[in-house]
């Protein structure tokens, strides 16, 4: 059975606990990072936790994510936004790939800072994918075996600055302004019989209540199993690093037409970035200061609920 668990500060000290209800019980024990925890507490002990609970009000809920775990994208990962930016999904034959920041990880109900310098501020839902053991070498990942590499999950909102993400072809940098990475609230650790549940997740995300993303996991282009199986034969991971799978439709960037594309190039990188940004110019979607972004994943008979992520959108002091 899928637990929730937050990493909170209460009364000057931080903690983790199993969230029931409105109600955390306190997971004994100081563990500083995200994999700590992980390697020291089992579901199935956690399941069994009782005894001096708190209430989750009372609490500051803080990213169940902790900034020394590595933080990997997954790029253009849903068929219908993979289609909305002009790409074909049944004749993608890779798996984008980059990183953000660790230090742009903050807690679920943060302020994003909106840097001066960024006009085009954007949204990007994820579900994002804790592992739960070390990965040194190439492994065979399927979905029988998934829970063996994944031990949770998380909302995490990949925050863009596209007039730097794209006019500079900088992803890692548009990307990982400090702010633009809150994780949870909460980390749904997962056992064998709960993995399933990862191909119906439904993400939706709202801004000032209107609904601006709203997808299933169903439509992912690359699953966690094939993911993680091609990753294992990239780089290391450790536990409690983090993997965000990617967003659905319905981001304020607007990507021109393929036959648009091949036109602009023929003018140069001058014309051609001055045009993108005469378009997104026009994009009312794109945040400014005051907006509010609220962000949830469950299935739809609630057995997993990641909570909701609320983010005030905040214009950097001059």
């Amino acid at each position: 059975m899928a637990i929730n668990v937050v990493h909170y500060q209460h009364q000057g000290h931080k903690a983790w606990g199993v969230l029931r209800g409105a109600r955390v019980t306190p997971v004994p024990g100081e563990f500083a990072t995200t994999g700590e925890f992980i390697r020291a507490n089992p579901v199935a002990a956690l399941a069994t936790l009782s005894g001096g609970e708190v209430e989750v009000s009372s609490v500051r809920v803080l990213s169940p994510v902790t900034r020394n775990q590595q933080f990997v994208c997954q790029g253009a990962n849903y068929r219908q936004h993979m289609i909305e930016s002009g790409m074909d999904p049944d004749a993608k034959h890779f798996n984008m790939i980059f990183t953000k920041a660790r230090s742009c990880i903050v807690p679920a109900d943060s302020d994003v800072i909106r840097p001066r310098q960024v006009k085009f501020l954007d949204y990007e839902i994820e579900l994002g994918l804790v592992l739960g053991r070390v990965i040194s070498g190439r492994c065979v990942v399927t979905d029988d075996n998934l829970h063996e590499f994944v031990a949770g999950l998380v909302i995490v909102n990949d925050y863009s600055a596209r007039d730097v993400q794209i006019p500079q072809m900088q992803f890692y940098k548009g990307k990982s302004f400090r702010t633009f990475g809150p994780v949870g609230p909460y980390l749904c650790l997962l056992e064998q019989a709960d993995m399933p549940a990862l191909k119906r997740l439904h993400l939706t995300l709202k801004v000032n209540g209107e609904v601006r993303q709203d997808d299933s996991t169903a439509n992912l282009v690359y699953g966690p199993a094939e993911t993680l199986a091609e990753l294992s034969g990239v780089q290391d991971f450790a536990p409690g690093d983090l993997i965000a799978t990617g967003t659905p439709a319905g981001c304020a960037l607007s990507i021109p037409s393929p036959l648009v594309l091949r036109v602009v190039t023929f003018f140069g990188d001058k014309f051609r970035w001055r045009m993108f940004a005469k378009v997104q110019s026009k994009r009312t979607q794109y945040l400014k200061g005051g907006d509010l972004v609220e962000a949830w994943i469950r299935t739809e008979d609630g057995a997993i609920d990641l909570g909701v992520q609320r983010n005030r959108i905040v214009e950097e002091a001059a």
